[in-house]
């Protein structure tokens, strides 16, 4: 939109199916988003409108709610969703609190999509193959786009808190700072914008799939969660004498609810499950424990002010408006109906059957699609045209051979 029709207040709109369009560009049929495929207006957040410092000549961008043209949030929208997880909490006096960890790759150029991602060439003349988890060195030859990544997130006002190379090949996490979780979603999303954008300016592929590459550990979102009181800010998940509440143990319970029936939420795609499958500390389980990465659910160690919940199963795949929605409901549900978790593991485990999780789209989808649960916190026709949507794209899927058939099959009599 020009900046002249932005600044005067025109209103922009678009088509209401747009927020079901598959990923390869396709729409389910449009019973599933009005069979008129009428317009939704999309207005602006005040808050979130920037410009964009890596653009020239300059370009801005907006965040927008999509709103039906009569003035309510779509219930297509992902962000309409988030807003009224947080209307509910706001409705018994709490805020929940929300911090994201996003990890990503930085590879080399990859016009030919048949061929696997590889690292950068480094400033040695070599590409780095998995030695230099959380190094400080910097023989990669990437701090010429790390340091303008530092500056346009300065720019965009979205604070780090930790940077570091992480275990797999090229791969790399930030640690956002923990704040209202709608903001948090918002500087989610600008952040996996900034990087793409970024990474072309310095002739590099930024790629935010779950698990690009085989035998190395794939790419989470965790999402950390507390949740307090609006007014005082106190923590509801410790009490005065800096113990665990009831409030904590059920927004635990509603967690371990919810996980198996979001899990599509959570693990948008093909490939998510590919990171599930072969955890690497990516762990595919409603368990809970306190400090265990192997757990879905993790207690960090922290003070008492602190104590939150740290869900470990979305990917950096994950859409960050629905996964930290789907989560906060999860948790919201079991402070309403007081649920109580299992008990928490602690070392290896074997998992029980009643808290493991779908470990295929389809799976994933079906389960999504019998969920009562689901309907009743997101709607239905949110949840149909997800899952429409979504079934879309694994059809998609199988409709390619892989490599690995060719490969292994062929030869089979």
């Amino acid at each position: 939109m020009s900046a002249e029709g932005f600044l005067e207040g025109r209103r922009l709109q678009m088509a209401r199916g747009v927020l079901l369009q598959c990923i390869m560009g396709g729409y389910p049929p449009a019973r599933f988003y009005g069979s008129d495929d009428g317009d939704l207006a999309l207005v602006a957040d005040p808050q979130q409108i920037h410009r964009l410092p890596w653009s020239h000549p300059p370009r801005a961008l907006a965040i927008c709610d999509a709103d039906e043209l009569s003035g309510e949030s779509s219930p297509l929208s992902t962000r309409g969703q988030l807003k009224a997880v947080i209307a509910r909490y706001a409705a018994l006096g709490l805020a929940p609190v929300v911090a994201t960890e996003l990890e990503f790759f930085v590879f080399a150029p990859n016009p030919d999509p048949s061929q696997p991602f590889l690292p950068p060439m480094g400033l040695d003349g070599r590409r780095e193959d998995g030695q230099s988890a959380f190094s400080i060195s910097s023989n990669n030859g990437l701090r010429p786009f790390f340091t303008e990544v530092y500056e346009c997130m300065a720019a965009l006002g979205l604070p780090r808190d930790t940077f570091m190379h992480e275990m797999g090949v090229s791969q790399f996490e930030i640690n956002l700072l923990h704040g209202d979780a709608l903001l948090l979603a918002d500087q989610t999303f600008l952040f996996k914008h900034l990087l793409k954008e970024v990474a072309l300016k310095h002739g590099l592929t930024v790629v935010c799939m779950a698990k690009p590459l085989a035998r190395t550990p794939g790419s989470s979102m965790h999402i950390h969660q507390s949740i307090v009181e609006l007014g005082s800010g106190r923590n509801v998940f410790s009490d005065d004498a800096g113990e665990p509440t009831a409030t904590f143990r059920h927004f635990i319970g509603g967690q371990q609810a919810g996980m198996a029936d979001f899990t599509a939420l959570f693990a948008p795609n093909v490939n998510s499950y590919h990171r599930l499958c072969h955890p690497f500390a990516s762990p595919n389980n409603a368990c809970w424990s306190h400090d265990n990465r192997s757990a879905g659910l993790r207690i960090p160690a922290s003070a008492p002010v602190a104590r939150r919940v740290e869900n470990r199963l979305p990917g950096a795949d994950a859409n960050p408006y629905l996964a930290i929605a789907a989560s906060l409901a999860a948790g919201l549900h079991g402070i309403e109906n007081r649920l109580e978790p299992g008990a928490a593991i602690q070392g290896e485990f074997e998992v029980p059957e009643n808290l493991s999780l779908p470990c295929t789209l389809h799976a994933a989808l079906e389960r999504l699609k019998r969920s009562h649960l689901a309907k009743e916190l997101f709607g239905s026709e949110f949840i149909e045209g997800y899952v429409a949507s979504k079934t879309l794209e694994l059809t998609s899927f199988f409709d390619e051979i892989t490599p690995w058939e060719r490969r292994v099959l062929a030869a089979q009599a």
